[in-house]
């Protein structure tokens, strides 16, 4: 990018910002938020490229992994944790990495994010190999924890993706997959774990959800695999037999515990129906 200021950068479109009521403030934050689907939007076709892919290599058994410093390492961590109890696929299937560690997850790390050793020796750590598929997020687009490892994944022939906020990065150069969400200046000059954050943030939502739809991981609309590891899921559960097998709600909570999921349940009640129901039929 040489000298050119990147635009996550550039001054916020706001000043006096201590001298401002709340009641403004929250509405010029709301629109300036209001900006980035739209965003996100113009770069649907590099993320439905990448998603392809994605799913191509997890259908082989391979893995996806997030890597990222900061907020998008946060980001990263927060999509990758919520895969196994939302879509019951194996921990270990989606990895999110933070520079400087877990310890980074509350607290940030000191120049980790500036070590151009450190990452592909993360990656390494999982025995990462062509298989997978490694996903860099910076929103500044020049993180070299992040660009020091997609580079040693193209190396080793890993596909490499990114997500950015600024145009014409260094990250965007090594990966092989770029989505460049360009969400312009701040609110707070800089503080881009606002706008940027929320266009990594649905970026993700995207790749994940799309990605575990393809991997079969929903029927109709629902997360028949989910994790029944709250009262809460254990309810939704339940409601989805009532609706699905014409169950009343004790039957329904019964069938799910005793075979842990809605699919496990549906799948057992359906082979069974005839011989166990009579003539009931789906």
């Amino acid at each position: 990018m040489g000298s050119r200021q990147k635009t996550t950068e550039t001054d916020s479109r706001y000043n006096n910002l201590e001298k401002t009521d709340i009641k403004t403030l929250l509405k010029n934050i709301n629109r300036e938020d209001k900006t980035v689907p739209l965003a996100v939007e113009k770069v649907i076709p590099n993320i439905e490229k990448l998603v392809k892919v994605i799913v191509a290599k997890m259908k082989k058994g391979g893995r996806l992994f997030y890597m990222g410093a900061g907020t998008s390492g946060r980001l990263g961590i927060v999509d990758a944790s919520e895969c196994p109890p939302t879509y019951g696929i194996e921990h270990g299937r989606v990895v999110g990495l933070i520079a400087g560690g877990d310890a980074a997850i509350r607290k940030a790390v000191e120049f980790a994010e500036d070590s151009e050793t450190q990452g592909w020796k993360d990656l390494k750590k999982y025995k990462i190999n062509k298989n997978d598929v490694v996903i860099g997020i910076a929103a500044s687009g020049t993180t070299p924890y992040v660009v020091a490892a997609l580079k040693e994944c193209n190396k080793n022939k890993i596909v490499t993706g990114c997500i950015t906020c600024n145009n014409d990065t260094p990250v965007a150069k090594v990966a092989k997959h770029k989505i460049e969400v360009i969400t312009g200046p701040e609110f707070v000059t800089g503080s881009t774990r606002m706008k940027a954050g929320t266009a990594q943030k649905l970026a993700l939502n995207m790749i994940s959800t799309a990605v575990m739809i393809k991997l079969g991981r929903v029927k109709g609309n629902k997360m028949v695999d989910m994790q029944l590891s709250n009262n809460k899921l254990v309810k939704r559960g339940t409601k989805m037999l009532m609706k699905e097998l014409n169950l009343d709600f004790e039957a329904a909570q019964k069938l799910l515990l005793k075979h842990g999921s809605v699919r496990k349940a549906t799948t057992f009640f359906k082979k069974t129906s005839t011989t166990r129901y009579g003539n009931f039929t789906m």
